[in-house]
């Protein structure tokens, strides 16, 4: 499987960036789809997930009312709406998969990712 993620750039603080990420290669009967994130000198830690089956998802408390994760399955491929942004958002944002229907927030948990896209946010 490989994850292509796209769609990053800078913003002023209260702006707004939509990420992309397209996976390709193996497909599979149910899976989940995330976003994850890595500021400078920080652990990297989870953003959002959605399953691809039904749309299910699960958001850090800090982003659930600013962040929109969703998924065209037809595409394979899933998008981070990020609004109201704020230079603590600063990061590089990571897609991820894993096999399953269920929801996880543990970076260890997910199998494929993608490289990863640098999101900066200006004060």
């Amino acid at each position: 499987v490989q994850l292509q993620a796209s769609g990053g750039g800078l913003v002023q603080a209260g702006g707004s960036l939509r990420l992309s990420c397209a996976a390709s290669g193996r497909t599979f009967s149910s899976a989940v789809m995330a976003w994850f994130r890595q500021a400078p000198g920080k652990e990297r830690e989870f953003v959002a997930a959605i399953t691809m089956t039904i749309g299910s998802t699960y958001y850090l408390d800090s982003v659930k009312d600013r962040f929109t994760i969703s998924i065209d399955n037809a595409k394979d491929t899933v998008y981070l709406q990020m609004n109201n942004l704020k230079p603590d958002d600063t990061a590089v944002y990571f897609c991820a998969l894993k096999s399953g229907r269920l929801i996880g927030s543990v970076r260890t948990g997910y199998t494929y990712w993608g490289q990863g896209t640098l999101v900066t946010v200006s004060s």
